[in-house]
């Protein structure tokens, strides 16, 4: 199993939303590495699921259910996609900078590539942000 961080403005697809559909397919990432992680992605790994711009805060999150396959939003095909479903809400949101100042997190991709929008995650990094939500 392996652990990623997706990453969406919450006014373009936010938590919330993503509940309320149940399972989306994660599109639109159009960074030749974010898509090198979506094509990672196996049936399983989870993914914490992040609000950029607008909170900047990592708040639930999901399972991948459908690993990649053509974007249904470009006809080009070297975009993928894949599908996730929502597991749960995290208890406290995790700040960035909550994670920013967490020296388990030093070198997390989220602060060492902030506009990609798929970053893998070790299990140490997945487990310290939930640990994190507890506090």
């Amino acid at each position: 199993m392996k652990f990623w961080l997706i990453k969406s403005e919450p006014f373009k697809y936010s938590w919330d939303k993503f509940v309320k559909e149940g399972r989306t397919f994660w599109d639109g990432v159009r960074n030749y590495q974010a898509r090198n992680n979506l094509r990672s992605m196996g049936v399983d790994d989870l993914c914490l699921f992040y609000h950029s711009n607008e909170g900047k805060e990592v708040v639930g999150m999901a399972k991948v259910v459908k690993t990649a396959y053509q974007d249904p939003t470009t006809t080009d095909t070297k975009w993928v996609c894949v599908d996730v479903v929502p597991q749960e809400k995290l208890k406290k949101p995790v700040s960035l900078e909550q994670i920013k100042n967490e020296p388990k997190l030093k070198d997390i991709g989220l602060v060492r590539q902030q506009r990609l929008s798929v970053v893998a995650l070790t299990r140490e990094e997945f487990d310290t942000i939930l640990e994190l939500s507890e506090k």
